[in-house]
C-alpha cells in the first residue's frame, strides 16, 4: 500500500495549475490596465476642475501673484502636465516607461478645456481608454 503522492499525481497537479494561471493571467492583467486607465482619468478631470476653479477666482488658467494652482503629478503609471495660459489648458498624462502601462493600446490621455479627449500614441477607440 502506497502513501502520500506519487510522481506522477504532483505532475497533474502541477499541470492543472499552470493551466489555470495561463488562463486566470490575461484577465487579471486586463484588470489591473483598466484600473489604472480609471486612475488616470480620475487625475486628468481632478486637474481640470481644479483650472476651472482657478479660472473662475482670476479670470484666466496661468497663475498669478494672487493665486497658484498646483496640480497632481500624476500615478505610478502616469506623469500628468499642463500647459496653460490664460485663455487654455491642456492636460497630457504620458505613460511611465518601465512600468506594465508602457506597452498599452490606449497611449497617453489629453483634455484639454474645451472637454476634448484623445490618446495619442493609442490605437484603441475613446470608450475603451475613457470609460465612458
Amino acid at each position: 500500500m502506497q502513501r502520500g503522492l506519487g510522481l506522477i499525481e504532483l505532475l497533474i497537479v502541477v499541470a492543472l495549475i499552470g493551466m489555470l494561471a495561463a488562463i486566470a493571467y490575461p484577465s487579471y492583467s486586463d484588470q489591473l490596465r483598466r484600473a489604472a486607465r480609471g486612475e488616470v482619468v480620475g487625475l486628468l478631470q481632478e486637474a481640470a476642475l481644479r483650472l476651472e476653479q482657478h479660472r473662475a477666482y482670476v479670470g484666466g488658467y496661468a497663475d498669478t501673484e494672487q493665486l497658484v494652482t498646483v496640480l497632481s503629478a500624476g500615478s505610478r503609471y502616469y506623469r500628468l502636465q499642463a500647459q496653460r495660459d490664460e485663455d487654455a489648458f491642456t492636460l497630457l498624462a504620458r505613460r511611465v516607461t518601465e512600468t506594465f502601462m508602457a506597452g498599452d493600446r490606449c497611449g497617453d490621455f489629453r483634455l484639454d478645456h474645451a472637454g476634448v479627449r484623445d490618446n495619442p500614441g493609442g490605437s484603441e477607440d475613446e470608450q475603451t481608454c475613457w470609460g465612458s
